[in-house]
């Protein structure tokens, strides 16, 4: 644990997000709880950043990436459902501390960048079960599409018309649509913008 960390009470500050952030918002699965309890998310962060790892919002981390709002992992929880034999790929939003919060709950996990789940290939790579996304997309790449495997899930966040919602999808015969669940705040993954096209008026 960093020495800004240290210096206060971070077990009371992961209650006190539970409490206020997350029972008051609809998670109450005990699974979520009992994960974002378990993981110190000041561990994910840099020690300057340490002190904001309790905030409602999402911590920036500039290139490298971001940490998400409480709210938005305990959501994406709930809603990917981990089971115990699900092998799960992780697109990292810059921390890894996605993947820890999923790690003891599923059979497997990989990870991946947003940059490297933005250019991976359609025709070559492994499958999984379930597909998390740590951040909001704009577009679902066909090559990570194709990591989902037949009757697999993806949990992500999508941007739509500026608005960020939580979304989730199962692949069936073949093919992935992501549908928006609820508006929520998560940070943007540009590796995953449309391209700009012109517009003339």
């Amino acid at each position: 644990m960093t020495d800004i960390a240290a210096s206060f009470d971070t077990s009371a500050a992961r209650r006190a997000m539970i409490d206020s952030q997350l029972r008051t918002s609809g998670v109450n699965e005990e699974f979520a709880l009992a994960r974002m309890l378990a993981v110190p998310r000041e561990d994910f962060l840099p020690d300057h950043k340490a002190p904001l790892a309790y905030i409602d919002r999402a911590v920036p981390l500039g290139d490298d990436g971001h940490l998400a709002a409480p709210l938005f992992y305990g959501k994406l929880l709930i809603e990917a459902a981990p089971m115990p034999g699900d092998r799960v790929l992780v697109v990292e939003g810059g921390t890894g501390y996605l993947t820890e919060l999923l790690r003891p709950l599923v059979a497997e996990t990989d990870t991946m960048s947003a940059a490297q789940a933005a250019e991976a290939p359609e025709q070559s790579g492994k499958s999984y079960s379930l597909v998390l996304i740590d951040g909001a997309i704009e577009q679902l790449p066909e090559g990570l599409a194709a990591r989902v495997e037949e009757d697999g899930r993806l949990v992500s966040g999508l941007l739509l018309r500026q608005v960020t919602r939580l979304a989730s999808g199962r692949k069936v015969s073949g093919r992935i649509a992501l549908l928006p669940i609820e508006d929520l705040g998560i940070p943007v993954l540009h590796a995953f913008d449309k391209p700009k096209s012109w517009s003339f008026s």
